[in-house]
Parts: structure tokens; C-alpha cells; sequence
């Protein structure tokens, strides 16, 4: 019997990022500043664009996609019916209306069957979710979208350096959102970043982020001891649009910075983790991956499985002292958005009430996840006694 609970995440910190957050505090610079400019330059390159924006979450970064756009109220936006709540958020926020789209029986993504249902002519964007961190199929989404002159996003929240049909993800949309919170694939303990090619979109984007200025404070720090260019009226700011404090600051880039080095590895551990559990429960008969888990380059946020008696098996681990939860309640059965289901969400409505996440983070150790296997299988060989004796 496991003495002490496994958690279901844990973000992997060290010496790296305390010794980062010390620098910091010996400038006594915690705000806007040169380190937020550093991690989105580094992050910007590392995905494969030309700009980044650092938020203050994944959330900031959804809601400042769609608001850059200008969209006209009561516009439509397709987005995946099983996703976490800040996708829908976003488009609330801006005054949209969220048109909710079924996932594919065999991974949880949008599917593109559904979508060329639900999509109408008052429709103006796309979220993609990669969901747990599993991919979705960008290679036939974004020509759909682009045909439908369908502005898209990528929802990156769970994923973060993983590559699909060579190219990698954050690449395939007109705007990426990322998110850095404590769980994530890399963390700032909070924060988000989006990443783009257009010049006109990043600096609205870098205005609406830091209250709608058209510089921001950092610059014009830097333009007050500027030698070449002497000017008394380095304070000078001109308010151009209805901005957000949604801005990154120093100290979460400090840790995003030290993280950041790591992201390889942290990816790698956890491609490893996958491999040991995929092979614990392949004889399992109750019990199978929510996913069909691609390992090459890629970066999955989380484990999860399938299972019809959900329920008891989230009760029995409980008793085993394992952390388990349900991420994957479909949006349109809260109350806030019963009001926007249209059509059929058949996959999404079946398929969440049999899958449960397991615990699932860089630093898992080796012998609790033999445990969880352990466990995993005492519980299906008690279903088979129970439902399969003779």
C-alpha cells in the first residue's frame, strides 16, 4: 500500500529557477522588463515565428487572439465541445458566440467531419485544442479553414515543442496561444504567450497586452537613459486602444527562461513515462489509453484512460492513495453554456463519462508508476472475475 498520495501533476523546478529568481530580486526589477523580452524572443525562434507576446496566462493569450481581430459582436467561432472553459471564455469575452463541435471517437480532437457541419457563413474563426497534447489534424483543418476565410487559432495550452508533418506545432494557425501555468508542459507559475507572423497583429497585440499603450513601460525606461538621443519627454505614451493588464513580468520570464532550457528533456521524461504505462496496461481488457499516443516528437501534457466503470475505479485508486481527475466534461452540459449547444455532440456526450487522468508529470518517479500499473491491473482482473466467470 502506497503511504503517501501521488500526485496527478507536479511541475519540474530546481536550483535553475531559484537561482534565476535571485538575479531578479538583486535588481529589484520584478515587472515589465528586459527578461520578458528575452523569453519571447528565445520562445518566438523556438517555435518558428517572427513575433511572441508574453501573457500573464493561457487565458490572456485566447481572449487577446480573438480580440485583435477586431470581430464584429455576435459573430460565430467554432471551437471543440470538450476543451477547458477559458476557450469558450474567450470568445465570451469578446463578445462572439461559441458554436460547439463534436471530437473524434478515438482522441477527444475537433473533428472535421463536424466541423464542416456546424460551420455557417456567420462564422469567423476556428480554435483548435490539441487536447491532453495528443495532435490535431492541422494539415486538413487549416486549408478547410483557410478556404472558409476562417481566422485560426491554436489552442497550445497542453502541448509545447512537438512537431507534426514536420513542421512544428504553433506553426499551423494565424495566431498560437501557449500556457505557462504551474501544471503545463514548461511553467511560469502563471503566464501564456502568443506566437504570430504578422507585424500589424503583434504590435496591437503588445498595446491591448499592456493596458492599449503604444509603448510599453520597459521601452521607455530604456528611452530615459538613451545618451545618442537625449529627450525630456521620454514619459510619453499615447493610449490607442482599450488594453488589458495581461502582461508577462520579469520574475515569471526568469522561470519561463530556466524552464525553457529544460523543455527537451521535461518532454523526453514524459515520453518515457507514457512508454512504461502504455506497456503496463496493454493486456488490460477494461482498461485502455484515451488516446492513440503518438511518442515521436511530441509532447503530451497528459495521461489519461478509458474506462466504463469509471467511477469505481476512481474510488478504488482513491483508497490506494492516487491522485486521479476528470479534465474532460463537456462544455455545453454547464450551465453558462447549455444555451449555445446546436446539433449533435454524440463522440464528446458518450465518450467523457468513461475516461479518468492519472497522475502524469517529468518527475514521476519509476516505482510509483509500477504501483499505478499494479493497481490498474487488480482492478481490471476484478472486473473480469466479476463480469466474465464461468
Amino acid at each position: 500500500m502506497q503511504n503517501k498520495k501521488i500526485r496527478l501533476f507536479k511541475p519540474s523546478i530546481g536550483n535553475e529557477e531559484l537561482s534565476n529568481i535571485k538575479k531578479i530580486f538583486k535588481t529589484a526589477w520584478l515587472g515589465y522588463g528586459d527578461k520578458v523580452n528575452e523569453f519571447e524572443n528565445k520562445f518566438s525562434k523556438f517555435i518558428g515565428r517572427k513575433y511572441a507576446v508574453g501573457v500573464n496566462s493561457g487565458t490572456a493569450a485566447l481572449h487577446l487572439a480573438l480580440l485583435s481581430q477586431d470581430f464584429k459582436k455576435g459573430k460565430k467561432v467554432l471551437i471543440p465541445s470538450i476543451t477547458f472553459s477559458a476557450t469558450a471564455a474567450a470568445v465570451l469575452y469578446c463578445g462572439l458566440i461559441p458554436v460547439f463541435v463534436d471530437v473524434n471517437q478515438d482522441d477527444l480532437n475537433i473533428s472535421l467531419e463536424d466541423l464542416k457541419k456546424k460551420y455557417t457563413k456567420d462564422c469567423v474563426a476556428l480554435i483548435c485544442v490539441h487536447m491532453g497534447g495528443h495532435l490535431c489534424l492541422m494539415d486538413k483543418i487549416q486549408p478547410w479553414a483557410k478556404k472558409k476565410k476562417l481566422f485560426l487559432v491554436e489552442d497550445c495550452a497542453e502541448t509545447c515543442g512537438a512537431t507534426y508533418k514536420n513542421k512544428k506545432i504553433g506553426n499551423w494557425s494565424d495566431i498560437s496561444c501557449f500556457s505557462f501555468e504551474e501544471k503545463k508542459i514548461i511553467t511560469t507559475g502563471d503566464g501564456g504567450m502568443l506566437v504570430l507572423d504578422k507585424k500589424k497583429d503583434y504590435e496591437k497585440l503588445k498595446s491591448l497586452s499592456f493596458h492599449g499603450w503604444d509603448i510599453d513601460p520597459w521601452k521607455r525606461h530604456k528611452l530615459s537613459f538613451e545618451k545618442k538621443k537625449v529627450s525630456t519627454k521620454h514619459w510619453n505614451y499615447e493610449i490607442k486602444n482599450l488594453g488589458y493588464k495581461y502582461n508577462m513580468n520579469d520574475l515569471m520570464a526568469a522561470i519561463g527562461l530556466a524552464q525553457f532550457k529544460k523543455i527537451n528533456l521535461l518532454n523526453k521524461k514524459r515520453e518515457n513515462i507514457l512508454k512504461k504505462y502504455l506497456k503496463g496496461i496493454k493486456d488490460c481488457k477494461y482498461i485502455s489509453p484515451t488516446y492513440p499516443y503518438k511518442l515521436k516528437n511530441s509532447s503530451y501534457w497528459l495521461f489519461s484512460v478509458n474506462c466504463e466503470f469509471r467511477d469505481d475505479l476512481i474510488t478504488f485508486l482513491k483508497k490506494k492513495n492516487i491522485s486521479t481527475a476528470v479534465h474532460f466534461v463537456p462544455l455545453p452540459l454547464n450551465y453558462l453554456y447549455k444555451k449555445y449547444k446546436k446539433g449533435k455532440l454524440e463522440n464528446a456526450y458518450k465518450n467523457w463519462k468513461k475516461i479518468v487522468s492519472l497522475p502524469f508529470f517529468p518527475d514521476l518517479e519509476s516505482k510509483n508508476i509500477n504501483y499505478i500499473i499494479k493497481c490498474l491491473k487488480t482492478f481490471d482482473e476484478k472486473l473480469i472475475r466479476k463480469y466474465e466467470a464461468i
